[in-house]
């Protein structure tokens, strides 16, 4: 399925707010169909994700307190791509602050869009294996509370089965580095 490239028009185009890691604008957009509306949209430099799988099968995620929706989810480890950085960079830099964990070995999974209908997010997702875990790992960011978790793939899919709080984007990678991984079995 191929989507098309007629572009809209932008009519009008105003910042509503400039923040650390996104910004919020409102568009004034004639759409290719001819229909005028005003769209908000979170603008946002994207996201890299890994998903780190330890030498004897688990996966290494992450539980974090997220302030929106007032609880802790069950996350793989994931950054905001520096405007410097290329994703895989980030997502090195991540791992390690936040798992404690380096990765030897890579592959790229592909990217996303995270939420559409309101973002312009993209997630870069990774494999990450071969993982050493560090002496001295670096800190986390102090604005983070995070504890890391291991499981296996069938702990992992029971839980999102459950529908225990865990967020999209580790869902999808979950199933995207699977496919993978059960290609290597």
């Amino acid at each position: 399925m191929s989507v098309g490239n007629e572009p809209s028009e932008i009519l009008e185009q105003r910042l509503f707010y400039k923040g650390r890691k996104f910004d919020y604008e409102v568009v004034k957009l004639r759409l290719p169909n001819g229909i005028e509306g005003h769209w908000e949209c979170v603008r946002h430099p994207g996201g890299a994700l890994a998903v780190p799988v330890t030498n004897d099968g688990k996966f290494v995620l992450v539980k974090q307190y997220r302030f929106t929706v007032k609880g802790r989810l069950l996350e793989f480890p994931a950054g905001t791509v520096e405007s410097h950085e290329d994703p895989a960079e980030t997502i090195k830099r991540e791992i390690e602050e936040e798992t404690g964990y380096r990765a030897g070995k890579w592959q790229d999974l592909g990217k996303f869009i995270l939420a559409p209908g309101y973002s312009d997010e993209y997630i870069y997702a990774y494999l990450a294996q071969d993982l050493e875990k560090l002496a001295n790992p670096p800190q986390q960011d102090e604005d983070e509370d995070i504890e890391v978790v291991l499981m296996s793939a069938e702990e992992l899919e029971a839980a999102i089965l459950a529908g225990e709080p865990i967020d999209a984007k580790s869902i999808c990678s979950f199933y995207m580095a699977r496919a993978i991984l059960n290609q290597n079995d």
